[in-house]
């Protein structure tokens, strides 16, 4: 490896061993909804979606039934949502089912469990937010030659990784908003590969991750759609189908648009 090429990944690891750090000082103070029976905040619904993905058939996830009551946290979000909860939860089974033991575990607030709920945000960013925009940036290495060009990616990653209100939403009051960023970073990678299929794929997979990413649905339909002309009709077609796909399903369709939780 060329000395330029390690100092180059040398001062993006310091950037991105900085977020990380400054994610982990927010981490380990209180989070939304501590100590405030009888919900608790966020942070409790998440926890207990990991404990009701787990437990519970994937029938009773969205449905209220006599295990799984939907005014305590009924799991609202996307099923992608709810599939990483299940991850969460079956390595929480592993670590002390106590953590997700329905509905024994509700409003559980043990330091060992805080810690676990903290590093499973951390490492959502460390294995898809992180890398999505150091990649994203990456691309832009063409603008830039020599020593300025590694400042000028450095800044860019640190801009994007130190944002406050990414930070304090998903390490202080508790999301995994990182993961659906993530996503969409990936995303606009692939576009600016002219990789539209998988851009397409991705896209919809942050949408039915989380509904919030209906923000950029109309920008990345009409640049699909215009692929359309330009890729052709059958890969534009192709495109709009992986784009669309999961918004054809029921169970998506009634959650990223249902509106009676007001």
């Amino acid at each position: 490896m060329h000395l330029s090429s390690f100092r180059f990944l040398h001062e993006i690891g310091s950037v991105c061993l900085f977020g990380i750090l400054i994610r982990w000082m927010v981490s380990i103070n209180p989070y939304s909804g501590k100590g405030k029976p009888p919900m608790f905040g966020d942070f409790e619904a998440q926890r207990h979606w990991m404990e009701v993905t787990y437990n519970l058939p994937v029938s009773e996830w969205y449905h209220n039934t006599s295990r799984n009551n939907l005014t305590y946290w009924g799991l609202d979000y996307p099923p992608l949502t709810a599939y990483h909860s299940w991850i969460c939860g079956f390595t929480a089974s592993l670590l002390n089912s106590s953590w997700i033991a329905l509905p024994e575990s509700q409003g559980i607030e043990t330091p060992e469990h805080k810690l676990f709920m903290r590093v499973t945000a951390i490492i959502a960013d460390i294995l898809i937010y992180i890398p999505a925009i150091c990649a994203l940036v990456y691309q832009r290495r063409t603008f830039y030659g020599g020593f300025p060009y590694i400042i000028k990616i450095c800044q860019e990653i640190a801009v994007a990784l130190l944002a406050p209100a990414q930070i304090l939403i998903d390490h202080g009051h508790f999301q995994y908003n990182c993961v659906s960023l993530g996503l969409i970073a990936w995303a606009v990678f692939a576009i600016n590969r002219r990789q539209d299929v998988l851009s397409a794929v991705l896209f919809s997979l942050a949408l039915n991750y989380k509904h919030m990413s209906l923000y950029l649905a109309l920008p990345f339909f009409f640049y699909l759609l215009g692929r359309c002309g330009e890729a052709g009709l059958k890969d534009g077609y192709v495109c709009l189908s992986a784009y669309t796909l999961c918004e054809s399903l029921p169970m998506v369709h009634f959650h990223v648009f249902d509106i009676s939780p007001g």
